[in-house]
């Protein structure tokens, strides 16, 4: 009101460090020793999650804002809406890696308590979370943003009565909206004969873990179509064990097998009702061509499909209301490009801000923009990207929050201090080790020399 200007980002942050004052002049000091926690608490809002685990350390209210439920869930309200602060997170061959979609030039790999020397599956992107998996009874829900990792009780496979072997496993995670709860869900097939994959019938096992029970439950009636999906679906392509979340409910594609089942299913487990149903496709494509190669993803929120033709293209149709067959509608059409070989897979993951392009996986090997007005593919290039990876869209969220990261950071720099310490004295035995070995070559060398003398004398 008397003509200065407001107080910025960095002004705001100094005046939250004790004894600190504004870096510009003295005489701004004492506007700015005393910032009103709602002004605080709007501009933590704007920020990444990153940084946010690292500002708790600004001040106790800080620290108390920030680890606020309220907050969080604020937080992540506002990161949904806007898309701020997206990530991809990309699967390699052994190692997990994260980078921010708005900048490019810094790959970052993602250190897990999972890690165990072999490869972890990710099944899964839900509110910044992430599902990992190492085997059926090895599973965590992990926050890349925040490093906070809840390992899920195991829960064994058991094989039932007659089945001699454990077939596919399929995963989801996701949010159940009306009872506030992170659940993932474990269907697991068994075969009676493991060189047998046309049998009659097999058994199968579905359970499902709520984050806010802590505990597994299993799902005893599935409602016999459903059982298709256990019985005769094996031959499973990339990605299509891994359910995707829209709607409150986690959905798994189920192609048609010639002489086993006459038509594609999308099949899909509501997460409040803990109930399977079907999702009716667009009528086009429910009249179409039988066999179409299906995938589904979410774009947007909505469930999409992805019928591929042949290799040669692919439609992309979108669920603009979700479960309402007459909502379906085809949003846009990729042709192969002329850069692959092979246009066995791909899905959308985003629109881009001002939404005139999708960013598309392709392959599981690239990651282009696809202009929706010029239909032109142009590659995303990451710096220091594996050759062949995965992708999985993860938003920065404090989900799972972030209590204890700050209290470890003195723990995981002392043991990481400790490590280099070890190495450092390991090093050093080595070298030591070559030193005394080179002077006790030496000194074998001088003996020999002194006896050669006193026998020539000797002589």
């Amino acid at each position: 009101p008397h003509g200065r200007s407001p107080p910025t980002t960095q002004h705001i942050l100094f005046s939250l460090l004790p004894h600190q004052t504004s870096p510009d002049a003295q005489s701004k000091s004492s506007d700015m020793t005393t910032v009103p926690m709602d002004i605080v608490n709007d501009l933590f809002l704007r920020l990444p999650a990153k940084s946010l685990v690292r500002f708790r350390a600004l001040s106790k209210p800080c620290y108390h804002l920030i680890n606020s439920p309220d907050f969080i869930s604020s937080h992540l309200t506002r990161v949904l809406q806007t898309n701020d602060h997206l990530m991809i997170l990309l699967r390699g061959a052994l190692h997990l890696y994260t980078v921010d979609l708005d900048s490019l030039d810094t790959l970052s790999d993602v250190e897990h308590p999972m890690k165990r020397g072999g490869p972890t599956e990710v099944f899964g992107s839900c509110n910044g979370l992430i599902g990992l998996s190492n085997s059926p009874t090895d599973l965590a829900i992990f926050n890349p943003s925040t490093r906070q990792i809840h390992r899920l009780p195991p829960s064994p496979v058991d094989l039932p009565e007659g089945s001699s072997t454990r077939g596919y496993v399929f995963y989801g995670l996701g949010y159940d909206s009306v009872n506030d709860d992170y659940k993932v869900v474990r269907m697991v097939q068994f075969k009676r004969d493991p060189d047998d994959e046309l049998g009659s019938s097999f058994p199968y096992e579905v359970k499902v873990f709520s984050f806010k029970m802590n505990s597994w439950k299993r799902i005893e009636s599935v409602l016999p179509p459903i059982q298709l999906l256990f019985y005769f679906y094996y031959h499973l392509l990339y990605r299509r064990g891994y359910g995707v979340l829209a709607g409150n409910s986690l959905h798994w594609v189920l192609p048609r097998r010639p002489g086993l089942i006459a038509f594609n299913i999308i099949v899909r487990f509501d997460l409040a009702l803990e109930v399977f149903d079907f999702v009716r496709f667009p009528e086009p494509v429910a009249n179409g061509d039988v066999d179409i190669q299906m995938d589904i993803g979410v774009l947007d929120g909505c469930l999409c499909l992805m019928c591929n033709y042949d290799h040669k293209y692919v439609d992309v149709w979108m669920m603009k209301e979700y479960n309402v067959r007459g909502s379906w509608c085809k949003v846009f059409t990729v042709h192969k490009p002329k850069s692959v070989k092979t246009f066995a897979f791909m899905r959308p993951l985003v629109y881009s801000k001002d939404r005139d392009k999708v960013l598309l996986e392709i392959n599981n090997t690239k990651l282009v923009w696809f202009d929706l007005e010029t239909r032109k593919l142009s590659t995303l290039r990451i710096k220091d990207c594996p050759s062949s990876y995965s992708a999985e869209l993860v938003v920065s969220s404090l989900v799972l929050g972030c209590k204890g990261d700050l209290d470890n950071i003195k723990i995981r720099k002392e043991q990481r201090d400790k490590e280099a310490r070890e190495s450092k004295m390991l090093q050093n035995r080595m070298i030591s080790c070559q030193k005394d070995s080179s002077w006790s070559y030496k000194q074998k060398q001088e003996n020999r020399q002194r006896r050669a003398g006193r026998n020539r004398k000797e002589e």
